[in-house]
């Protein structure tokens, strides 16, 4: 069973906590309905992330078994049989389609086949186009925040979106960067692209706009009159220090991968926690 875990890189689920971003922002997060959409919808997304990652270990199985590290995935190493990955893709899209017709979140639908589309052009091509891999890798962020919104029906500040944006285009941008400094551009054709000097100053750039964004959104009048609340400022600080460790940790020895930094550091997910707490009490303890 852990092999077919391993397979559906269910350790990257927590992207997925982003399709609650609006309903959490809005002070809504106890209203049944919209919590019962919202996790039906975690779990659509959970679904077709994994589809992806099956659909590219087995277009990549050859590739995969000449690199020193992507040769241990189940189905280059031999655990998986190829067949059994189909099978497991039947299974992944059958509870996708299943989430959407229990929540007849149709429409919103489209935002997931939006997603497997765009991986899978990334798959096979996109990936090798500078700046175009990695607006791929921020619609990525960008779509779960959409999907969550309109299944719930909750317009989010835009203000938030921008956030996002920002954010993510700093967790793509360190992804590259590490993963030039620590294995060079011969292990992705794109890499050869991108100057380290470049990557640094755009990510220095989104991270700065990111910390921006979100203190614009925290005392935009709007949000305040929305959620009835002037604290939400307080949480400034709090963001400034996660995005700090985090740039700490991406600048050292890690691979540059949001997951991965964020799991092996304990510090790091403390801060996370302190952030959600306060968030909580400030949006729901009234």
């Amino acid at each position: 069973m852990n092999k077919y875990l391993k397979l559906m890189r269910v350790n990257h689920y927590i992207k997925n906590i982003l399709v609650f971003a609006a309903l959490a922002c809005s002070g809504q997060l106890f209203n049944r309905e919209k919590l019962f959409i919202c996790v039906m919808g975690f779990i659509a997304f959970c679904m077709v992330s994994s589809a992806v990652y099956v659909i590219n270990d087995i277009r990549d199985v050859e590739k995969d078994r000449l690199h020193p590290v992507k040769c241990k995935r189940p189905i280059a190493a031999g655990d998986i049989p190829i067949r059994n990955a189909y099978a497991l893709l039947v299974i992944l899209f059958a509870v996708t389609a299943l989430c959407v017709w229990v929540t007849h979140c149709y429409a919103p639908a489209l935002l997931l086949l939006l997603y497997v589309l765009l991986n899978l052009a990334y798959s096979f091509g996109l990936k090798n186009i500078p700046i175009v891999d990695i607006i791929i890798l921020v619609s990525g962020f960008l779509i779960r925040v959409l999907y969550g919104a309109i299944i719930t029906d909750i317009v989010i500040s835009n203000w938030l979106y921008l956030t996002v944006v920002a954010i993510s285009f700093y967790f793509a941008l360190g992804k590259r960067r590490n993963e030039l400094k620590m294995v060079g551009d011969e292990s992705r054709a794109v890499l050869k692209e991108y100057p380290l000097s470049f990557l640094d100053k755009s990510m220095n750039m989104c991270l700065t706009l990111a910390n921006v964004f979100y203190a614009l959104w925290s005392m935009d009048k709007t949000t305040m009159t929305a959620y009835r609340n002037k604290y939400l400022i307080w949480t400034v600080p709090i963001v400034l220090l996660i995005t700090m460790k985090y740039s700490l940790d991406v600048e050292g020895n890690s691979d540059g991968d949001p997951v991965e930094v964020l799991l092996r550091d304990k510090v790091l997910i403390l801060l996370c926690v302190v952030y959600f707490t306060v968030m909580f009490a400030v949006l729901y303890l009234k």
